[in-house]
């Protein structure tokens, strides 16, 4: 009787995507914690689990490893904000309010808090963060915002000659108090009840300038 081959109990290889990943997730814990000049690839490898060879075999320095590890931690922003600003609920206010409340826990969230910390620090080493951090941060967010504000003065629920200038005044409105406070550490109420009253009242504040 021919017996059947052992059977292995080794895990398969992670694919390079995978190590790629697990590189990433390893570096961003140190970037956010040490930022970039205080992060060092010997540390990144050791968070990542994985060899400084295998480190650099995936990312040629600190610095592409940086830029690959925004772009993506942006992009993940970016999908989670890209959803607000498509409601067309005859509820406006109500509307206002709940998409408000989104923005706030979005830059509430600690990757985007790290974030905004690293481009203050480090925009004159890298010109291009900024760039990055709004395109895949903000600006979507502010299109979908100026789309449904249009649409909204459409139907008459808003008067507003500038939708795009109405975007950035909204946006700006949710970053009042609890995340301008929590971006530069200082102490400040962020419970849920907080930050719906921080949204009701943005809501309520838009609608005075841009009610019909």
């Amino acid at each position: 009787m021919i017996s059947s081959p052992p059977t292995s109990n080794a895990s398969p290889c992670p694919s390079p995507a995978d190590k790629r990943s697990q590189i990433l997730e390893g570096a961003g814990r140190v970037f956010l914690e040490s930022g970039y000049e205080g992060a060092s690839m010997s540390e990144i490898a050791r968070m990542a689990g994985v060899s400084k060879g295998t480190l650099y075999n995936h990312f040629a320095s600190k610095a592409d490893l940086f830029s690959a590890f925004f772009r993506q931690t942006s992009s993940q922003m970016q999908a989670a904000l890209e959803v607000l600003g498509r409601n067309d609920s005859p509820n406006l206010r109500d509307s206002l309010t709940q998409a408000a409340e989104g923005i706030i826990n979005v830059l509430l969230q600690p990757h985007a808090l790290g974030l905004y910390r690293i481009i203050v620090t480090e925009a004159a080493h890298f010109p291009k963060l900024a760039d990055i951090f709004w395109h895949n941060g903000f600006a979507s967010t502010l299109e979908n915002l100026s789309h449904w504000f249009s649409a909204a003065a459409a139907r008459g629920q808003l008067n507003i000659s500038d939708p795009q200038l109405a975007a950035d005044q909204f946006m700006m409105l949710c970053q009042t108090r609890i995340v301008q406070r929590r971006r530069f550490m200082i102490p400040v109420e962020d419970d849920p009840a907080s930050i719906t009253r921080i949204a009701t009242l943005t809501a309520e504040s838009f609608l005075r300038i841009y009610a019909p």
